[in-house]
């Protein structure tokens, strides 16, 4: 794996490598929002307006926009972390940045009703913003407080990335993407009671839901070497697991229910068929209806379906410490990760030494209004940019969510 690719490097990335990366995504981002321009009003790009959905001229201008109000803007970047959020800024290259991109101006429920600039507009400004970033970068002093929000920037953008091609899948659109082909399932995997480090240690760039590193006690435990397959979920519906309430949390059994009178919900998002037809299970991806393989993860599942699968085969989800163990220590056992983001059991807490990053106020990696609402999601997906794919990479999501390339594995109970 290079560099550009290579999540812990990029982490710690000098100058040379943070130019190069930036100038990756920022093509990738430009690649993106042409395939949205293709398939979509080329004047605007109209989306419906829904919780998982973004303008996607407005999500392409606010990639640009954080790295220029947190580097071209701001005079005390160099701080690194200390940087305050309210510090003085300098003026933008585009006058009307802030009223367009900025999400304390703009909240997502105003997004809609914003005259955005056109799309020529809005690639000028990102091209531009990152000239200013990369030569401000050739300027910027080699340690981790100098260089920390070129990291951000980078972080920022690879996982607006994959946050389009979410928005792709939601709503139809072609992407050369998909699941790798399926390997051959293995029996769970056991584990020693022990102690595990989780978090992150100091040094380089690491986000306010990583920190900091403590000691964990874990018990032993057993763990499947692969996420839940489409095989498996299949025998889930088959015995009628999205009509027995007593699989499901009270919250969960609310949810399935208002779902299942608008849509009949009978299996995950974009499922098309399931079950007892023929085995086959069939969901949409990018626009078109693909039979999936038994073997592979099933996925676009809420939280709240995992744990009724995980409750009708009696075994649990599990906690974030043995996903993070057993992904760190099981790989030359078998086990596999990164076909699919996972859902753990773990409600959305701060770690000891949490202070929030200013840098994500008022936008979704945003922690602190979800802690103990938000459920926890680890691994990488086919759809992850590769400097994302870290083991330690901590995301989280309300457990209704369905709209990424979730999946899930469970634990021995």
């Amino acid at each position: 794996m290079s560099s550009l690719a290579d999540a812990g490097a990029i982490r710690h990335g000098d100058r040379d490598t943070l130019s190069l990366a930036l100038m990756d995504a920022r093509n990738r981002t430009l690649a993106l929002l042409a395939r949205f321009e293709q398939a979509l009003d080329a004047e605007g790009l109209i989306v419906p307006e829904r919780e998982e959905l973004e303008p996607p001229a407005w999500l392409a201008g606010h990639i640009g926009w954080l790295a220029e109000y947190w580097i071209g803007r701001n005079p005390q970047r160099g701080r690194g972390e200390a940087c305050p959020a309210g510090g003085l800024r300098l003026a933008s290259v585009e006058p009307l940045a802030d009223p367009w991109f900025d999400p304390a101006l703009a909240p997502h429920a105003l997004r809609w009703r914003t005259a955005l600039p056109d799309l020529a507009s809005v690639r000028a400004y990102l091209l531009n913003t990152l000239e200013g970033t990369l030569e401000l970068l050739d300027k910027a002093a080699p340690h981790d407080d100098g260089l920390y929000f070129f990291r951000m920037a980078l972080f920022h953008e690879d996982w607006r990335g994959e946050q389009l091609a979410a928005m792709a899948q939601a709503l139809g659109l072609a992407l050369p993407l998909g699941p790798a082909p399926p390997a051959p399932p293995r029996e769970p995997l056991q584990l020693p009671a022990g102690r595990w480090r989780l978090g992150a240690q100091p040094g380089g760039f690491v986000r306010d839901v990583e920190k900091w590193a403590h000691e964990v006690d874990m018990p032993e435990f057993e763990i499947d070497a692969q996420p839940v397959g489409w095989a498996q979920y299949a025998e889930f519906v088959d015995d009628g697991g999205y009509d027995r309430a007593e699989l499901w949390q009270p919250e969960g059994w609310a949810w399935l229910q208002a779902l299942a009178q608008r849509e009949g919900r009978r299996g995950p998002r974009y499922v098309e068929q399931i079950g007892a037809a023929g085995g086959a299970v069939l969901q949409a991806q990018f626009g078109q209806a693909r039979r999936r393989p038994g073997a592979q993860p099933a996925m676009h599942v809420s939280w709240w379906e995992a744990d009724a699968w995980a409750r009708w085969a009696g075994r649990r989800l599990p906690t974030e410490v043995e996903w993070e163990r057993a992904a760190a220590t099981l790989a030359s056992r078998g086990l596999r990760w990164g076909e699919v983001l996972e859902w753990t059991a773990g409600t959305l807490r701060p770690w000891p030494g949490f202070t929030p990053d200013a840098w994500t106020r008022h936008g979704p990696l945003e922690a602190q209004p979800l802690f103990g609402r938000a459920r926890v999601q680890r691994g990488a997906s086919f759809a992850t940019p590769p400097r994302l794919r870290e083991l330690r990479r901590r995301s989280f999501a309300l457990p209704h969510r369905d709209d990424g390339f979730v999946g899930f594995r469970t634990c021995a109970p």
